[in-house]
């Protein structure tokens, strides 16, 4: 096992080493801190923490990653002050940790990605690995898999994928549930967003290539992707908007269970996808404002979206099929084939299949 590296002595230091000098990490690195706790750097932005408590596939295993989209900074801050306070030892885990911090490169050019969107990109739809975010993509699916596969049968594991959304909000704080192909959805989980903060979860109906749904699919794991506000630049973030979820994310690795939800009686509101709406053509637009916030509702027979030839006929509407259906993460300037929107409809909880 390798002495502690010379950046993890100095403060603010591993995800600024990773950004400015990634080569340093072209092999793997493993020490231990004076508290005992193992460290593990896989790779540039990829860390692990193993308390000196921690027994062999036992206990909670627990994911956060953040910076899938490089521009998408409070959960990136989050995590770095998470690292450096365990780096520093003034903070004990309790868990078994990984923090991924994704795209790299993207959180140098303050942009959602450099060649294409990385959160489309797993359930192996990173091949070819012909760009950066691909290679990614397929690093971080190899080493979530590894992680997860150390746990046994009993041992309990989340993976929370940490985002920030690009339009205002009804609901600024929001998750996104992955398909569970028919299992039930844990209220536990439900209850514990809601101590972090979160106002509402979309339950998704149908397979995505999202990084939540590769965990949940493929480990079998607890998963969301955890929507915690609006992009804004690093730095000019006000903490106080994210103080809720850095508590319970903290607290998870260090004192509390997930399990420990007695103290809150209030689900986030609930609603599933009902339609997913992808970008054919070129010439895509909307019918409604860019301003327009996310869980905006319309009625049935609104038209939210049309797309075009090259010649400029319609080729295609999208209307609302039911009143009270609202958007959510609409872009009509994706990548073509890729989704543009999500429209929601309310659910109550007697609607849904819980484990408990």
């Amino acid at each position: 096992m390798l002495p502690m590296p010379s950046f993890a002595n100095q403060p603010d230091n591993f995800l600024h080493c990773s950004r400015t000098a990634p080569e340093q990490f072209s092999q793997v690195q493993e020490w231990v801190l004076p508290n005992k706790t193992r460290v593990i750097v896989h790779s540039a932005g990829i860390i692990e923490f193993i308390p000196n408590a921690y027994q062999q596939g036992k206990g909670s295993h627990v994911l956060y990653s953040c910076g899938v989209h490089g521009n998408e900074t409070a959960p990136i801050e989050i995590c770095d002050e998470l690292v450096e306070a365990l780096l520093a030892q003034t903070l004990s885990l309790t868990v078994r940790l990984m923090v991924q911090f994704a795209n790299l490169p993207a959180m140098d050019i303050a942009q959602r990605f450099i060649s294409e969107n990385m959160n489309r990109l797993f359930c192996g739809a990173h091949a070819p690995q012909d760009n950066p975010e691909r290679v990614r993509a397929n690093q971080l699916e190899q080493l979530t898999i590894a992680f997860f596969a150390q746990a046994d049968d009993l041992a309990i594991c989340y993976h929370y994928d940490l985002h920030t959304a690009i339009k205002d909000s009804a609901y600024p704080r929001f998750a996104v549930y992955p398909f569970l192909h028919g299992k039930a959805y844990s209220k536990t989980q439900l209850l514990w967003l809601a101590k972090a903060g979160i106002q509402a979860v979309l339950f998704s109906e149908s397979p995505t290539t999202t990084y939540s749904y590769f965990s949940s699919l493929h480990c079998g794991v607890h998963s969301f992707t955890v929507e915690l506000g609006k992009v804004k630049p690093f730095g000019c973030n006000n903490m106080a908007d994210f103080a809720q979820a850095r508590t319970a994310l903290f607290d998870l690795v260090s004192v509390k269970s997930v399990e420990s939800v007695e103290s809150v009686s209030t689900m986030p509101v609930l609603f599933r996808i009902k339609q997913m709406i992808l970008r054919h053509t070129e010439d895509f637009k909307f019918h409604f404002p860019d301003n327009t916030p996310n869980f905006t509702a319309f009625n049935q027979g609104d038209v939210l979206a049309s797309e075009y030839d090259d010649q400029g006929t319609l080729l295609r509407s999208y209307s609302c099929v039911q009143d009270a259906e609202a958007i959510v993460f609409p872009n009509a300037n994706v990548a073509l084939g890729q989704r543009a929107l999500l429209t929601v409809v309310p659910v109550t909880e007697k609607e849904c299949q819980f484990d408990v």
